[in-house]
């Protein structure tokens, strides 16, 4: 088993630290504080190529394996989380388009999706349905040559530059199973009917939008539709959010990261009864347990990274998301304890990391649920332990 990151890995993760540190960790806490949407650092993530981590090297993309995709969300949500959300949405609809796409959307798209001339994201949730993807609403009645959509989606980071944006639908709502019966349209901007009604106020996880979408009567070409075969669109989802719980895995591990960097670096500046609170056994102990802790989670990430890249890999992939989301959230608390009051003040980092780290048991499917799916890997023998 191998343990360490290539060569190429090493530079890659250099490469991307020293953006993160330059670009995002100057800014990060004063641009959220200021609502202030960070078009500069999308600039930068455009001009290192990022937008096309998981577009084929063909239309122009780097197509990166697993491991480094997790090494890019790792470092960028070290940096702002936020601007994590904006590629980790993008980066899996086009990994979902050159997978499953026709050639000719996949000449269309792809292209402009790898240098970020396009953006997208991909839309799933909807108010009434979030981890169960069969209980969607949203329909797709044929008429002619068109799709007829009507629905509403929800939580949809990217929705305001999402151009086109693929979205699940039901293009047989009476099939049984559900999901032998959905489908996923990509649906251009500017689309009559297609309309991003507003911004969902949010606990953190700021910088990049979340939004709800109303879909009244869009008329989709037929040649929209992912695949060109309808029934497929669960099945297109899923082997994307492989990779989303990779993502989700790996910016856990860079909030755990950052919080551990955090508290170590106020432990060794703050004192108290005359020497840094470092040296007493107390703080030692969160130190020491934070530090164990965020490296077992790194490891976890670019274990479940590598099982994505040797094959389906639904356990590996759900107990990484579990596992790193939870020590992220842990970090994050105890790094605050670290720092007394001020670890509640808005003038210092860890309360940010706080309110980030939360949505990560949440997104890409709640803990409890994947907890289920690794269950079912366990019991089918796709996942061994040991």
């Amino acid at each position: 088993m191998k343990f360490a990151l290539d060569e190429d890995q090493r530079e890659f993760k250099a490469l991307l630290r020293q953006f993160v540190d330059n670009e995002i960790v100057p800014v990060a806490r004063d641009w959220e504080q200021a609502g202030r949407y960070p078009t500069e650092i999308v600039d930068g993530m455009k001009d290192m190529g990022l937008f096309g981590i998981t577009v084929p090297e063909e239309y122009g993309g780097l197509d990166l394996d697993p491991v480094s995709f997790a090494l890019v969300f790792e470092e960028i949500a070290r940096g702002w989380m936020g601007i994590a959300g904006i590629l980790g949405s993008h980066s899996l609809a086009c990994r979902l388009i050159a997978m499953h796409g026709t050639e000719e959307q996949k000449s269309t798209y792809l292209p402009d999706l790898a240098t970020g001339k396009r953006r997208t994201g991909i839309g799933l949730t909807e108010p009434d349905a979030g981890t169960d993807l069969q209980g969607i609403r949203t329909t797709a009645r044929l008429d002619g040559d068109h799709y007829v959509v009507n629905g509403a989606k929800m939580w949809i980071t990217n929705a305001r530059y999402a151009d086109p944006l693929p979205v699940l639908v039901k293009t047989d709502p009476t099939a049984s199973p559900a999901h032998k019966g959905m489908s996923v349209l990509l649906i251009e901007a500017g689309t009559p009917g297609y309309t991003v009604t507003k911004d969902i106020p949010k606990l953190g996880y700021k910088g990049t939008e979340s939004c709800e979408i109303l879909l009244d009567d869009v008329r989709v070409p037929v040649s929209q539709l992912v695949g060109g075969v309808e029934g497929r669109g669960m099945q297109q989802v899923l082997s994307a959010l492989e990779w989303g719980r990779v993502n989700i895995a790996a910016r856990s591990v860079g909030i755990a990261q950052r919080a551990h960097d955090e508290a170590l670096a106020y432990a060794q500046q703050r004192k108290a009864f005359g020497k840094p609170i470092a040296d007493f056994q107390a703080i030692q102990l969160k130190l020491g347990e934070l530090g164990t802790q965020v490296q077992a989670a790194r490891l976890m990430a670019y274990w479940a990274a590598d099982a994505v890249r040797n094959g389906r890999a639904d356990g590996a992939t759900g107990m990484a998301k579990i596992f790193c989301s939870e020590v992220a959230l842990q970090a994050a608390i105890d790094a605050m304890k670290v720092h007394g009051g001020y670890g509640y003040s808005t003038e210092f980092e860890v309360e940010r990391l706080y309110r980030d780290a939360i949505l990560m048991s949440i997104g890409e499917g709640t803990n409890d649920i994947l907890r289920t799916v690794v269950a079912k890997s366990l019991v089918s023998g796709e996942t061994v332990v040991g």
